[in-house]
């Protein structure tokens, strides 16, 4: 049973991650803070106490934009400590999601917060504890990719991506009508859509070859323009991308 920390400077906000998490059969007890500096003191006496003390703290769930000191600034001072609890950020903000799996974050969840997507932070925080349940695993849907926005999952077709660029431990999946951010690395996605037409033109983009307009060629650079965005192909990747555009071409 893991033992939580919610820290939400927002009231309400606090008291709904601490309704939900109390009704998940994981955690065996969660308290709550109002603020990172209060949080803090708590942590501080959960590791005076120990991993096995009465005091300790398995995991906090924790907001970013607080007053003073932030969520961020927390979780950097606690990569200080020996055996830090696990951290799970909870935040209306997408933009520091990199920032946040830079810092070992277990999971990163957008509010409004659902109870199914806060259930799957804490079997991820579980697992890292040891402590979860062994339950069936299904494979995924090979022709859609869920993608969370404002609180809401969604489910973007494969062959509407049109290129997908490396974010730290993210992904940002491009379509024509705009781009989402997964955990998911760019190595993943290059072996799993390779059948699909999918193929690696540098280290920080994978791009559909369907969905190349152009391929060019300018003082020994390589381009290829995907809608109006012009992607750089680096040199190892060149001579690959070449050959399988002209048997695309031509098959």
């Amino acid at each position: 049973m893991l033992r939580a920390l919610a820290v939400d400077d927002e009231r309400p906000s606090l008291e709904e991650l601490l309704y939900l998490l109390n009704a998940d059969p994981r955690i065996g007890s969660v308290e709550g803070a109002g603020d990172a500096t209060e949080a803090l003191r708590r942590i501080n006496r959960a590791l005076e106490s120990g991993p096995d003390g009465p005091e300790a703290i398995d995991v906090v769930f924790l907001d970013i934009q607080m007053p003073g000191l932030d969520g961020l600034d927390l979780a950097r001072l606690l990569t200080g400590f020996a055996r830090p609890p696990l951290i799970v950020f909870v935040t209306a903000h997408e933009d520091f999601a990199v920032q946040a799996f830079d810092l070992k974050a277990v999971d990163y969840v957008l509010k409004p917060v659902r109870k199914e997507r806060l259930a799957e932070a804490v079997r991820r925080a579980a697992a890292q504890r040891g402590t979860a349940p062994r339950i069936p695993v299904h494979e995924p849907d090979p022709d859609h990719i869920p993608v969370e926005l404002g609180g809401v999952t969604r489910f973007v077709a494969v062959d509407d991506i049109t290129h997908v660029e490396a974010q730290g431990d993210y992904a940002r999946l491009h379509t024509d009508r705009g781009s989402h951010l997964v955990r998911i690395p760019l190595s993943t996605l290059e072996e799993r859509w390779r059948s699909r037409g999918f193929v690696r033109i540098h280290r920080r983009h994978l791009v559909a070859l369907r969905h190349i307009a152009e391929l060019r060629l300018d003082a020994g650079t390589v381009s290829v323009l995907i809608g109006a965005e012009e992607l750089q192909v680096s040199r190892r990747h060149a001579r690959e991308l070449r050959d399988l555009l002209m048997r695309r071409t031509t098959s």
